[in-house]
């Protein structure tokens, strides 16, 4: 059955990084298509938001999209990837 994916299987990657060096992995696997979670809990405050600064920046560039899961948890998809709620918020 063809997809949009082509023949691949889509992918859900959980990346839990120890520091910003490891934030291009993230963007690399978006671009191969491939969903990423990425849970920065591990990571300071400040490396952490310049890590979601540069991932985001670099998912927003492939008209990709984001969504953030928790407090440290975040969510970064493909354009091919729809994204539904459960439910409506205001944000």
């Amino acid at each position: 059955m063809d997809s949009p994916f082509g023949h691949r299987v889509p992918e859900v990657v959980v990346m839990t990084p120890a520091g910003f060096a490891e934030a291009c992995e993230a963007v690399l696997a978006v671009q191969q298509q491939r969903t990423v979670v990425l849970h920065l809990g591990a990571m300071a405050s400040d490396e952490a938001q310049r890590t979601i600064d540069f991932v985001s920046g670099g998912v927003f560039a492939m008209d990709g999209q984001s969504e953030r899961l928790g407090e440290t948890v975040f969510l970064f998809a493909p354009a091919l990837v729809r994204i539904q709620h459960d439910r409506e918020t205001d944000t």
